[in-house]
């Protein structure tokens, strides 16, 4: 009998668990052109990374300092994308969470590629 109630539970687990993931899509409060914002915002602020890092005062200061003052230069042009989901009425926990999530991400990248950069040029001294 135990057998028999523990097969119908997994059978019927089963069938709605494949009833809830039916298309892969969720529901979200933003639109399209909401949507098309925060990008432009996610390209303007990598840009700024990017344009930062290519200046030549930062290969010559140590890689972490150099990250540090290449993401505060960059700070306003996040806070541009902030204003974005602030302006659609998202909430600020969800705002700050992903602002957050971008900034991790870009200095990772920053830090690494400086890294690279600092490890070659201490390689070419020797």
């Amino acid at each position: 009998m135990k057998q028999f109630l523990i097969l119908a539970l997994l059978v019927s687990s089963s069938i709605v668990c494949a009833k809830e993931s039916t298309n892969g899509k969720y529901d979200t409060p933003l639109t399209d052109d909401t949507i098309k914002k925060i990008q432009q915002a996610q390209y303007k602020y990598k840009k700024c990374v990017t344009d930062e890092m290519q200046k030549l005062g930062y290969s010559k200061i140590e890689s972490r300092s150099a990250t540090e003052a290449i993401t505060k230069q960059c700070e306003k042009v996040l806070s541009n994308m902030r204003q974005v989901y602030i302006d659609v009425k998202m909430p600020e926990e969800v705002a700050d969470r992903h602002l957050r999530k971008m900034r991790t991400q870009m200095t990772r990248r920053v830090l690494k590629q400086l890294m690279f950069v600092e490890a070659s040029r201490n390689a070419l001294k020797k």
